[in-house]
């Protein structure tokens, strides 16, 4: 298995004709490490049996403050999140779900009245094709037009406000291209937050052509400082990580082949918006206002930037602008600009602090 469709080809036929529920996976690297809030499994009782039983990831890798806003789900497979995502959204906001394997295609499309009647509204396209590509996805529930071409339902230039993933860009065999296509499509200001597996090192060759490794989220898992570099490269250097877990290889067979690489499943924060390569101090100051659903009293921004609501908090410039450049703006009063100019901004967790809880450092 040595090309892009081939590895393409071995992922589509894991997730469509191997795996026939979750229980069929032989490790938990596909699972997100986001613990479902609450509210969120609230949801999941008013969504359809199927749907949730061939799902394969787990967790929920979603943001709040979603109202009104346009999501993309890359990889969405039965359509879970893009269910939950319909509520967050509201009836104001459009959902997007992609992926290339029919067989959990059919599940979402299948069940997308069902969930509208019960929802009050419709506001989900699901579109077939691949992530490495969102201008030539195509309709899932019709392929082809009256003159047997194929329906389009291309994802145009700065169209999306937030683009979420649970566990499936490490199943492309062309990560640069599907990370390109994420900035392409989202707003000035976007948003893209998600899960996925992360490795210590560069895996080989013959371990990422492995069909089981593959599927099981392992042999496609990025170095995380190559990740670093290609949103760097895309114009995104200030990448951050929301949670980090590391995942325990527990099948014998699994760990036999890829035993010595160390896994961790990482939540990630990234906006497309010019943002400088290093925690830069300006002065500045961020006063969260306890505005956000569901999170009345504190907001992480990520592993080490905890808003108590009213409490002000020293903050870098890429901090700063995070905040009132993208949708949290609403949610946030920023004090200070950058006029004066104070050197590198201390962004590593405090001893003993929230953010402290999580072992990565800023940026």
């Amino acid at each position: 298995m040595t090309t892009t469709i081939e590895i393409s080809e071995s992922v589509r036929h894991y997730y469509g004709q191997v795996l026939q529920s979750s229980d069929d996976l032989k490790t938990s690297a596909c699972c997100s490490i986001d613990a479902m809030p609450s509210y969120l499994k609230a949801l999941l009782t008013g969504l359809h049996p199927e749907v949730l039983e061939r799902f394969y990831g787990c967790g929920s890798p979603l943001p709040p403050a979603l109202e009104g806003m346009t999501v993309l789900d890359l990889g969405c497979g039965t359509g879970r999140d893009c269910y939950l995502l319909s509520k967050l959204v509201g009836p104001t906001g459009r959902v997007i779900g992609v992926d290339m394997t029919p067989e959990q295609l059919e599940v979402a499309v299948r069940h997308r009245d069902w969930h509208a009647e019960r929802f009050g509204y419709a506001n989900i396209e699901f579109l077939h094709g691949h992530i490495e590509n969102l201008a030539t996805v195509g309709i899932a529930d019709d392929y082809m037009d009256a003159g047997g071409r194929a329906m389009q339902g291309a994802i145009a230039d700065n169209s999306i406000d937030v683009v979420v993933s649970n566990c499936v860009i490490n199943l492309s065999p062309e990560k640069p291209r599907v990370l390109a296509e994420i900035f392409r499509v989202l707003k000035p200001g976007g948003e893209l937050y998600f899960s996925d597996v992360f490795a210590d090192r560069r895996i080989p060759v013959e371990l990422r052509q492995d069909p089981v490794l593959l599927g099981e989220c392992l042999g496609g898992a990025l170095y995380w400082e190559d990740f670093r570099r290609i949103l760097q490269d895309l114009g995104s250097p200030d990448v951050r990580k929301v949670k980090q877990n590391p995942i325990s290889i527990d099948d014998s067979e699994v760990f036999a082949k890829i035993g010595m690489v160390k896994f961790d499943s990482v939540t990630v924060r990234a906006f497309k918006m010019p943002l400088e390569d290093r925690c830069e101090d300006f002065g500045q100051v961020a006063v969260y206002l306890g505005s956000i659903d569901q999170h009345p009293h504190s907001f992480d921004l990520d592993d080490h930037h905890h808003f108590e609501t009213g409490r002000p908090l020293r903050v870098c410039g890429n901090t700063a602008d995070m905040l009132a450049g993208s949708r949290y703006g609403d949610h946030f009063q920023v004090l200070g600009d950058k006029s004066r100019h104070f050197g590198l901004f201390d962004c590593s967790p405090r001893p003993g602090s929230e953010s402290a809880k999580a072992d990565s450092a800023c940026c």
